[in-house]
Parts: C-alpha cells; sequence; structure tokens
C-alpha cells in the first residue's frame, strides 16, 4: 500500500489546513476523478486499462520476448517521458549496468546531443547483440531524431539493411512520418498513445516494453497501478483518505504560504532516477504562467553533507516531501560485525545498515520539520506492484494540484519555444 504521512508536516501547513482546504475544494476532486471533458484528448493514462489492458500486455510481453531472443541488449532512443519512467523503474528494481538479469539489459540514447556521450553508447553496444527503440511521439525532436540516425546506420553497417530491419522498432503516431519509414523499411511500429502526453506514458508500451526486455514484472506492475487507481478515483469514498488529494493540498498550501520549491528526498539512492521522472512530471505540468512549486530532488544521506545545511537554514522557501520504504527487501539488510580494531565505533556493533540508514532518516525528517513542511509518502516496498502505485500515485496527484493551482497540467508552451529557437537556429 501507499501511504501519505502528515506527522511532519512541521511548520507553515497544517493537517486541519488540508482538511479545511479539502472541503473548501472537494468540486476539483470530483472533476478530476471523473476525468474533465476539457482534457479528454489528455487523460489516456487515467484509467490504466486504456492502454495497459491485458491484451495490450500480452502483446507487449509477446514482442519483448521476441526481442529477447534475437538481442542481449534494448537500446531506449527516447527524451523526457519517453525514456524516464523505464529508467525509473529498473534502477529501484535494483538493475546493474541496466539489467535486471545479467543477460539482457537497456541503454539510453536519444536523450543527449553530446557528442561525448553518444561514443560512449556506440561503444558499449560493441560486442553486444542489439535491437533499438526510437520513442517519438511526432518524431520532430531532435535528441531522438539525431539518436536514431546514428543507431540505425551503425546497426546496417554491422547486420546490413534487412539484419537490421529486424531488430529496430519504432513507437510512434499512425500516421506520422515515422510511421510511415517503418512501412517502408520493415520496422516493427508500436503505438504511441495520442491521448497521453509523454511525461504521463510511465504505463504504456512506451515503458512497458522496455521493462518487459528487461525482466521487469510488468502485470504485477500494471496490476499495482489499477489498485492505486481504485483507491484514488473511488468518489464514494471520504476525500479525507485519499493521499493523492491531501498530498495535492499540501503543495498548494505550501504555495500560498510563499513557498517555491518542492524538494523530492530519498534515502535510498534506487529512486535517483524516480526523481528524475517526478522533476519533469511536475516541472512541465505545473510551471506555467509564473506559478508552480519548482521540482528539486536530494538522495540522502549522502547530500545531507552539500544540501542539508541549506535545506535546515537557507531561505526556508522549501517543502520537502519524503520517499520512504517500510519493508526490507531480501537485499536491504547487511550487519555490521564487531570492532576488530579502536576505531571509535564500536556503539555500531552488530548493527544493520537497514536500521543505521533509518537513524538518519527519521533524524534528518525530524530536524528539517522544525522549519519546512515535510510530507512522507511511504510505500511497503520496493516491487512492481508499488513502483505501479507510485507511478499512478504521483500522475494523479499532478492533474489534481495543477487544477488546484490553475493551470493547464498536460501542455508545455515554454519546450516549445526553445525548440523553436533552436530548430531555426540549425537552419530547419
Amino acid at each position: 500500500m501507499l501511504r501519505l504521512n502528515e506527522n511532519h508536516l512541521g511548520a507553515r501547513v497544517t493537517s486541519d489546513e488540508v482538511s479545511r482546504a479539502s472541503g473548501a475544494h472537494s468540486d476539483v476532486l470530483a472533476r478530476c476523478q471523473a476525468g474533465e471533458e476539457r482534457h479528454a484528448g489528455s487523460l489516456g493514462w487515467l484509467h490504466v486499462d486504456d492502454w495497459a489492458s491485458d491484451e495490450r500486455l500480452d502483446r507487449i510481453e509477446e514482442l519483448a520476448g521476441r526481442l529477447r531472443e534475437a538481442a542481449d541488449t534494448f537500446a531506449l532512443i527516447g527524451v523526457g517521458g519517453s525514456n524516464n519512467a523505464a529508467r525509473a523503474a529498473l534502477c529501484a528494481l535494483g538493475a546493474r549496468d541496466g539489467s535486471l538479469d545479467g543477460t539482457h539489459r537497456v541503454v539510453y540514447a536519444g536523450n543527449t546531443l553530446s557528442a561525448f556521450e553518444l561514443r560512449r553508447v556506440l561503444e558499449d553496444l560493441e560486442g553486444r547483440n542489439v535491437v533499438i527503440d526510437c520513442v517519438a511521439k511526432n518524431f520532430e525532436t531532435l535528441e531522438p531524431g539525431s539518436s536514431f540516425r546514428l543507431l540505425r546506420q551503425w546497426l546496417v553497417g554491422r547486420y546490413g539493411p534487412e539484419g537490421a530491419a529486424r531488430r529496430i522498432v519504432c513507437c510512434g503516431t499512425p500516421g506520422s512520418h515515422l510511421d510511415d519509414l517503418c512501412h517502408e523499411h520493415g520496422y516493427e511500429f508500436t503505438t504511441f498513445p495520442e491521448p497521453v502526453g509523454g511525461r504521463y506514458t510511465a504505463l504504456t508500451e512506451v515503458h512497458l516494453l522496455p521493462m518487459a526486455f528487461a525482466g521487469v514484472d510488468v502485470r504485477a506492475l500494471v496490476a499495482g497501478a489499477r489498485s492505486e487507481e481504485a483507491l484514488l478515483r473511488d468518489r464514494t469514498a471520504d476525500p479525507a483518505d485519499n493521499p493523492a488529494w491531501r498530498y495535492a493540498l499540501v503543495r498548494r498550501l505550501a504555495w500560498d504560504a510563499g513557498l517555491r520549491v518542492e524538494l523530492l528526498s530519498f534515502f535510498e539512492p534506487r529512486f535517483r532516477w524516480f526523481s528524475k521522472w517526478y522533476e519533469q512530471l511536475f516541472g512541465e505540468s505545473e510551471g506555467k504562467d509564473g506559478l508552480g512549486l519548482f521540482p528539486a530532488s536530494a538522495e540522502y544521506s549522502e547530500e545531507l553533507h552539500s544540501l542539508g545545511q541549506y535545506v535546515q537554514d537557507g531561505t526556508h522557501q522549501l517543502m520537502e516531501t519524503f520517499l520512504d520504504v517500510m519493508e526490507p527487501g531480501p537485499l536491504d539488510s547487511l550487519v555490521l560485525g564487531g570492532s576488530d580494531i579502536d576505531d571509535r565505533f564500536g556503539y555500531l556493533d552488530g548493527c544493520d545498515f537497514w536500521e543505521i540508514n533509518k537513524a538518519s532518516f527519521t533524524a534528518s525528517r525530524a530536524a528539517h520539520a522544525r522549519t519546512l513542511p515535510c510530507p512522507t509518502i511511504e510505500l511497503d516496498r520496493v516491487d512492481e506492484e508499488h513502483l505501479g502505485r507510485l507511478f499512478y500515485f504521483f500522475m494523479f496527484s499532478c492533474y489534481l494540484s495543477a487544477e488546484l493551482l490553475g493551470v493547464n497540467p498536460f501542455d508545455q508552451p515554454g519546450v516549445e519555444a526553445y525548440k523553436q529557437l533552436m530548430f531555426r537556429t540549425l537552419g530547419r
């Protein structure tokens, strides 16, 4: 399960204020639970089964199985919402070098224009059996477009045109130029869901295919998301029991109290790429019209020794949301032996690093909550089910939060502005 712990809201926001705001804005929750008609073209993610039904999962798993037979390396070509969720899930589940099973791995391209980094990608593919998946809803974004050409030409040079064609998958909009290329050259084509913006695609084949290739139990992940949807969209339930709604209200009250940054903090480095997914989700959804908390993240305990001082005693413009895992997994226990020399850490004799890490977390949260609102999102454990819940929880919370703020959660006009200037510079 997922829970919102409000016991450490601390300064500037209180649970009583959240409850009062819930009553005052209950119409927003009801509208979002139902799905607003004005956003109908962007709400394909709201009902999980629209794009992750059992039938779709059958097709995803069948394609992933064929790709696993052909290759040991899956190059995911995409930027932002086209790669962040898959990367977040694999990192959280403990992938090493992009692999969960030690045999099939995912590497990432299409997210940089750096020649140095792209050379490293090509070097990383040498000696591997490779398939590539170009994810591009409109096939106009520069990073994935240029990387697709680079890696496609690399595949042709290695396998020949026909051999390369059998190793290329593209995910795009039916009828797009990318779709035409696939038909012309014999590439596999999968559908980028038209009514889902990139940053909301975590539970679609955009990400479920690379996850399945790497060995993620995508059915368990989708099942977790379905369970979270049933909880958060239950219009018969008391809004006071809806954690996504209360979290969205905390964010709005923090904004009203003059706070301007939300720091997503965690004591498990496995959430490193999840935090990047969160930053895009909230940054692109709310950062408009001079509004929106700036989404940032902190990986503790390391960054307690770099950002901790500022968080504790800086300008106090932050709210800090913690992710907390309640139960250790099979690899989350490591016990320190007794003292063999006088290192002055004898108080740690026989201690488990799980408990040491928890002690650091609880102390840091208590200290920060003296000056900052510190809501905590608790999940029982880190597995596919709970990651599915977490993805849906944040997407629905973001929808609610943007509606409370009065901005469109589904457009990104600022991104389009920089793209036009960049294309003009390149002579397009």
